[in-house]
């Protein structure tokens, strides 16, 4: 991530973010969009080759077609935007589920999040208040994005918006959610990090008692401080995002990012406005603790339905507080038009 002046749409390298519009309309006009990014972190080509970049461009292809596979099809934005999320989560190249980093103590905890502009047309009983869910220190959820968006649609049995742990994750083996040992999360590449990170040697390799079979990934963001996310408007008008995270590198044991912080990390909101509704949503990537500073996500939707700004303005400001107070990273974002940021 470059230190020079920042914009909101420098948020990540090129490899690492990506964005989809479709071309189906409802009668209204209504398109619907698709917006990922793969977190921050350092990738240059001078550090890479590339091969590895298109390891990296296959990964966030990946993601896009499956979120897009469900907006085209008249599916729910929290959906496509989970579906999207599942496959970066199940790539060991980028910072969540399976290629996550590991906190000071050598373990992994994961957080994830998911919130609605509006309730989903499958769901139109769910109470407007309700917003969205966000999960920190999971450590054995394989897909932490699922299992933000179950306890979301089960208000009976998650009715807070903020879960953490063990107790999460049981109610997320009730409605059927896959868990696993947390040696699954497990990657060499990130274990070599975060012994290095702490100035300790990396032979010989620690690999986990278990009958899994690790192979060996290079990931590029060395150090990695970001997210993954996605952000999707579907054909209803309704905005979604959904981001996942395995937090910065050698954390202290029980940190909270911004990931888990609604307002934070991520926003979806919806308002009234003289001649109709505005919409907006956002996520970030990068140093969680000065998003959570900031509330970094929720002042561009508040930017937006006080100031009257438009997308781009209200998140480049945002960006550019971030980086006068030292911080680090980049928001992708879609407003109710489909403009994306």
């Amino acid at each position: 991530m470059s230190k020079e002046k920042p914009t909101a749409n420098r948020r990540a390298p090129a490899s690492k973010q990506g964005i989809l519009r479709g071309t189906k309309t409802t009668d209204a006009g209504q398109n619907f969009v698709l917006v990922i990014h793969g977190g921050a972190g350092t990738l240059n080509r001078e550090s890479s080759t590339p091969e590895q970049r298109a390891q990296y461009r296959t990964a966030l292809n990946l993601a896009l077609k499956a979120g897009h596979e469900i907006l085209k099809n008249g599916g729910e934005a929290m959906d496509a935007a989970v579906a999207a999320v599942t496959v970066m989560e199940d790539c060991p190249l980028l910072n969540c589920g399976k290629g996550a980093v590991f906190n000071v103590a050598g373990k992994i905890e994961l957080e994830a999040s998911i919130m609605l502009s509006k309730p989903p047309a499958s769901h139109p009983a769910m109470p407007a208040s309700r917003r969205g869910t966000s999960l920190t220190l999971l450590t054995r959820t394989r897909n932490p994005s699922q299992l933000a968006r179950a306890l979301y649609l089960a208000p009976e049995l998650a009715p807070h918006p903020m879960l953490s742990g063990a107790a999460a994750e049981a109610i997320g083996s009730e409605l059927g959610i896959d868990t696993v040992d947390p040696s699954y999360h497990w990657t060499e590449a990130r274990w070599r990090e975060h012994r290095r990170g702490l100035g300790l040697p990396e032979e010989p390799v620690q690999y986990p008692v278990t009958d899994q079979k690790f192979e060996k990934f290079e990931p590029l963001d060395m150090m990695p401080t970001g997210t993954v996310g996605a952000v999707a408007l579907d054909v209803r008008g309704c905005i979604s995002s959904v981001t996942s995270t395995g937090g910065r590198t050698n954390k202290l044991v029980g940190r909270v990012g911004d990931t888990s912080v609604m307002g934070g990390g991520f926003w979806a909101g919806e308002w009234k406005r003289e001649g109709g509704s505005s919409r907006g949503r956002g996520t970030g990537t990068g140093n969680g603790d000065y998003y959570i500073r900031l509330n970094a996500a929720s002042t561009i939707a508040r930017r937006m339905q006080y100031l009257d700004e438009p997308l781009h303005k209200a998140a480049q400001q945002v960006i550019d507080d971030l980086y006068r107070d030292g911080g680090l990273g980049g928001i992708i974002a879609l407003d109710l038009n489909g403009n994306g940021e």
